[in-house]
């Protein structure tokens, strides 16, 4: 019997044929929601089964002992961090290290991309101790909101002053740096003020994988607990269906590849500089990067106790089903 499935995620372009119906299951109907801000809480949440959720704020689920979400370790947004870090377009800061003693700004505290990027920051040497750090709106179109979310410290982690957006902070000088995980439209054009910390990001970027041997996963797969309790093979389905739906999308951009003038070239770069598994899923894949992750959790102060991969994900999965229930009509 089929069963139906109501799933909440980010207007990510690869799921495509996903929701068009090109991929599809022989034991579920998928009923995708695209959403641009995340379900606050699937456990609880009375219109969705199954969502794209926060790594950090999952972890944070988990270290308080809630096992009403089951995580999947199929991590639907994963990206470098280096790229995040945007500075005033005339500021002399060029590397990471030179951010120590700096004002750095950030969209959310606790968020799972800017505990990624405090882990680059970290990697090049500079942590938490060594900055002064600023948690506020992007720019005034962005709500103001609680970002520090119960993990301030007053004279090292604060609220952006008077709530003044970061973009306009960081054009004053008020601060040297922001970590952001979307740019802002004032960002992009020949005439931007602003541009990134590292001149070359992505060389900074791949130096960063060969250290670590992983690109950073920043949101998972979720699916509520009860109803994943009821359908045990449920979790490994879904994860494969989006495992088949970024196949399809990866082979079919590679086709049709006009939609920027040099996308061609950065599929072909991506394909050279990294193995064809750098984003595989299941939990064997991850292991290492979740490891890390968790780890970061607990040395930022995020978590009170360092959880093992284990703790994160106690019904492990293997990287694939192999049902051949989950394919593309003909």
């Amino acid at each position: 019997m089929r069963i139906t499935v109501r799933l909440a995620v980010r207007d990510w372009d690869y799921l495509t044929p996903l929701a068009l119906g090109d991929v599809t299951s022989e034991r579920l109907d998928l009923k995708i929601d695209r959403v641009g801000t995340l379900v606050s809480n699937l456990g609880t949440d009375p219109q969705y089964d199954a969502a794209e959720i926060s790594f950090s704020r999952y972890a944070g689920g988990r270290a308080k002992g809630d096992a009403d979400v089951l995580g999947i370790p199929n991590f639907v947004m994963r990206g470098f961090r280096h790229r995040c870090i945007v500075t005033a377009k005339d500021s002399p800061i060029t590397r990471l290290e030179q951010l120590a003693g700096k004002k750095i700004g950030v969209t959310g505290w606790r968020d799972s991309g800017n505990t990624w990027t405090r882990t680059a920051l970290a990697h090049a040497g500079v942590g938490i101790e060594d900055a002064f750090w600023f948690a506020g709106r992007l720019t005034e179109a962005h709500p103001i909101v609680d970002r520090l979310d119960g993990f301030g410290r007053p004279g090292r982690i604060e609220a952006a002053p008077g709530e003044r957006p970061m973009m306009e902070l960081l054009e004053t000088g008020e601060l040297d740096a922001v970590f952001t995980p979307f740019m802002p439209d004032s960002f992009f054009g020949a005439n931007s003020k602003f541009r990134h910390v590292l001149p070359d990001f992505r060389a900074e970027e791949l130096a960063y994988f060969r250290d670590v041997g992983y690109v950073p996963g920043m949101h998972l797969l979720g699916l509520k607990a009860s109803f994943a309790a009821e359908h045990p093979w449920l979790a490994q389905e879904l994860s494969d269906l989006l495992d088949e739906s970024q196949r399809v999308w990866l082979n079919k951009r590679r086709k049709y590849a006009d939609t920027t003038p040099w996308i061609i070239e950065e599929l072909g770069r991506v394909a050279r500089d990294l193995p064809a598994v750098w984003n595989e899923s299941g939990f064997a894949a991850n292991e290492h990067m979740i490891a890390d992750f968790a780890e970061q959790l607990h040395l930022q102060g995020l978590t009170p106790m360092l959880l093992t991969p284990t703790d994160l994900f106690p019904h492990e999965m293997g990287a694939s089903s192999k049902s051949g229930r989950v394919g593309v009509p003909a």
